[in-house]
């Protein structure tokens, strides 16, 4: 057995517990019925020597007392610490031993002797060794002061037996340590099936999970236990997992497949551009090696940005910036080279928490696909409503289907027009201008048109210092 899997740790863990619970509820039990017995056996001999004291508080000579028989010895005592009257067969009683006088009922007086013909109220009780008939045993006994007609005081000791206590105890107790191992047994036999039984589908999901990794089989799913507990979520859990991950992996194998087909084009031409010109350097078309080494920085600059936000790397702190600043600047900047011209609507004072170049990164990404789509006309406006930004780029191009507006976002995912163009682009535009918004806490998305073309929505919350102004 494996001391350290989880069924023997808690199979080692219950039978502790159960023995613990056991030794204490043992020792409970043999200590109330010890106490018990006791208590039984000062009541014995509490009305015994009553019984003897009320004769002697009656007046009766100690030679005519009735005195109990040898199981139940007796012996009074004067007040010289005489020995007046005794049982037959009372042949010993030690002095002092364990007292544990009874207190009297409040109408009584403790500090005074009884009176004449008359019995004290109260009572001492002792553990004492007495030899009763030639038999040394330890008795209870009660302790009780009687006072005769004549003013003679005594003291009349009455025992009982405490050899029948001591069998009850000790019985009980080798009753409980025969009991004990059975009990411990049948637990950790109990516990150790239980447990091996609630962990058998834990291990087949741990086998089938072995299994999906030697085989590379992201398809494969664990079983799934009918049970509704805590191991049937795990299973289900691990199943969601598991489709996660071949989601993902499946995801990465197409942006690779996609990557070397994209990088395989301006390469393919650049290379031959640079073979002919090593036979006929007058043939060499600089324009064309320069556009194809600038579309490959883009896809290397693209494919980069996308691999960092896959990496989960942390972004720099935002700060406090113009939106409306910003998109001014960016379209001021853009080249002389844009097919369409851009009609700008921009509310003042509009400002977010964010990273200047990567929102102008964003905005670019959109208005770059516009001009490639738009007939005459590409417009940008911003808006503030309701405590967010709204930025809004719009061609009057042929737009998009609803069926493509949410498509369009995968990556490496163009319309079947544009892969008809070269200036197409890599179909990466899109993607990264949804992840730049959405690492600001805010949305992209195409949305229905007043008329014709494609109207892209950046939604992003304004500053704290601008809402609470508002």
């Amino acid at each position: 057995m494996n001391l350290g899997s989880v069924r023997a740790r808690t199979t080692l863990g219950a039978t502790a517990v159960v023995a613990l619970a056991l030794v204490v509820t043992g020792l409970i039990v043999v200590l109330s019925l010890r106490s018990d017995l006791v208590r039984t056996a000062d009541l014995e001999a509490e009305v015994s020597a009553r019984r003897v004291a009320s004769q002697i508080a009656g007046g009766v000579a100690f030679g005519d007392l009735r005195l109990p028989d040898e199981d139940e010895p007796v012996q009074v005592v004067d007040s010289q610490g005489r020995v007046a009257a005794a049982t037959e067969d009372l042949t010993f009683l030690a002095d002092g031993g364990e007292s544990t006088p009874r207190e009297p009922d409040d109408d009584d007086d403790d500090e005074d002797e009884p009176g004449r013909g008359e019995v004290a109220s109260h009572v001492g009780f002792s553990t004492r060794e007495a030899v009763v008939d030639g038999v040394a045993g330890e008795y209870r006994f009660a302790s009780v002061e009687a006072t005769s007609p004549d003013g003679a005081t005594v003291l009349v000791h009455a025992g009982a037996d405490l050899a029948a206590t001591r069998n009850a105890v000790s019985t009980t107790v080798r009753s409980m340590l025969l009991g004990l191992p059975l009990v411990l047994l049948v637990v950790a036999a109990a516990t150790w099936l239980l447990t091996r039984r609630a962990l058998r589908p834990v291990e087949a999901i741990r086998g089938e999970m072995a299994s999906i990794t030697e085989a590379g089989d992201l398809a494969r799913r664990v079983p799934v236990p009918g049970s509704r507990d805590e191991i049937a979520r795990l299973a289900a859990t691990t199943n969601r997992t598991l489709a996660a991950l071949e989601s993902s992996v499946e995801q990465q194998r197409r942006f690779v497949a996609d990557a070397s087909h994209e990088l395989r084009n301006p390469i393919a031409s650049l290379r031959a551009q640079l073979e002919i010109a090593l036979e006929h350097r007058e043939l060499l078309d600089l324009p064309g090696a320069v556009e194809d080494v600038h579309r490959l920085q883009q896809l290397t600059t693209d494919l980069l940005f996308l691999a960092r936000v896959d990496a989960g790397e942390a972004r720099p702190p935002a700060s406090e910036i113009s939106l409306t600043e910003m998109v001014a600047g960016e379209l001021a900047a853009r080249p002389d080279t844009d097919r369409v011209p851009i009609t700008v609507d921009l509310d003042a004072g509009v400002r977010v928490e964010g990273h200047p170049r990567q929102l102008a990164r964003a905005l670019s990404n959109l208005v770059d696909n516009a001009q490639r789509h738009a007939h005459s006309e590409v417009t940008v406006t911003l808006h503030a409503r309701e405590g967010r930004a709204v930025l809004r780029v719009a061609d009057d191009g042929e737009g998009v289907p609803p069926a493509d507006r949410e498509r369009i976002f995968g990556r490496f995912v163009r319309r079947d027009d544009a892969r008809t163009r070269d200036e197409g682009g890599a179909g990466l535009g899109l993607p990264i201008a949804r992840e730049i918004v959405a690492s600001h806490g805010g949305t992209l998305r195409a949305v229905e048109p007043a008329g014709r073309g494609a109207v892209f929505e950046i939604t992003l919350p304004l500053s704290t210092a601008v809402t609470a102004e508002g």
